[in-house]
């Protein structure tokens, strides 16, 4: 049984200006970085992708497999797509981006890649609104959130615009999130976000039809906000000096959804406000210890790590 059966295309992070690059995000964008995540807090996890046969593809599966991360799609292609984001670290800890495209990911995951075995054989299932942009992706990311929902699985969903992904169009991002709404139980998102799919009250609105929890994941000084039915459980932020926020949405997201599952989170009925509150405060912790550090995978850190900053802060 895998705790987490994780989909998605991969975006990666590279610094300019060496050869060979640098890179922030190592894992390869947040299926991959959550899946890891999730792994490093002690539970199982499997990830749908189609990496490219090229130096990053190797060494992103490479890394899957030095942690442990089952993959559901092995085999290296020299078809697919990858987005690089070159970043430009500054030194207050804020960020520049110049996008390029190469071969190497996952853009062609096919509808016939996702399984309905390995779903069944999985607790959550995890998936994010960039693979909604493209098919056969988006096809594939949709039939791995409905057969989720239809087997009784906690479907968890990461609103992550990107403009690249969109062409600049939010409009067709927020039509293809509603549209999947139905299937979701757990739903990641920022303010931003909020406001690009209609605003908090419409949010709300949608939320009483679907039945979902959301989760407005912020590492400033607000905190993170989770709206369980009626209730609000908020999280007041911790103050940390960024290094590099590279992969910590990524690291709260994977350290919550460790948290729901290591208190035997099974199902959207099994949510309490104890529960999600529980996994915020798990969530906020490894979100600032990541942003602490250089490079997403080497900052994500394990159930022991957050443990212990638990200890020594309380």
């Amino acid at each position: 049984m895998m705790d987490l059966y994780s989909i998605g295309e991969m975006v990666i992070d590279m610094i300019p200006g060496s050869e060979p690059a640098s890179y922030l995000r190592r894992a390869g964008g947040a299926p991959a970085n959550v899946a890891i995540a999730v792994v490093k807090n002690g539970l199982k996890a499997s990830l749908t992708c189609k990496v490219g046969n090229d130096d990053f593809g190797r060494f992103l599966m490479d890394t899957l497999k030095e942690n442990q991360v089952k993959q559901n799609v092995p085999e290296l292609t020299d078809q697919a797509i990858t987005t690089i984001a070159f970043v430009t670290l500054q030194e207050d800890g804020e960020r520049t981006f110049t996008f390029a495209r190469k071969p190497g990911a996952d853009m062609l995951l096919s509808p016939d890649e996702v399984k309905e075995s390995d779903i069944a054989d999985s607790v959550i299932i995890h998936a994010g609104s960039c693979s909604l942009s493209a098919s056969p992706v988006a096809e594939a990311t949709i039939k791995a959130l409905k057969t989720g929902h239809d087997l009784g699985k906690l479907v968890s969903f990461d609103v992550n615009y990107r403009n690249l992904m969109w062409n600049d169009d939010q409009q067709a991002c927020a039509d293809a999130v509603k549209a999947i709404l139905p299937y979701v139980d757990i739903l990641k998102i920022s303010e931003e976000e909020v406001e690009m799919l209609g605003g908090q009250d419409h949010i709300q609105d949608l939320m009483k039809e679907n039945q979902i929890a959301m989760v407005v994941e912020t590492l400033g000084s607000e905190g993170a906000c989770a709206y369980l039915g009626e209730e609000v459980i908020h999280v007041a932020g911790r103050k940390v000096k960024a290094v590099d926020a590279t992969g910590a949405g990524d690291a709260f997201w994977g350290a919550f959804l460790s948290s729901l599952r290591i208190q035997g989170v099974e199902k959207s009925a099994d949510l309490s406000a104890k529960i999600v509150r529980n996994a915020m405060e798990y969530g906020n912790i490894s979100g600032c210890i990541c942003v602490q550090s250089k490079g997403a995978i080497d900052s994500l850190p394990t159930r022991e790590t957050i443990e212990a900053y638990i200890r020594e802060n309380k």
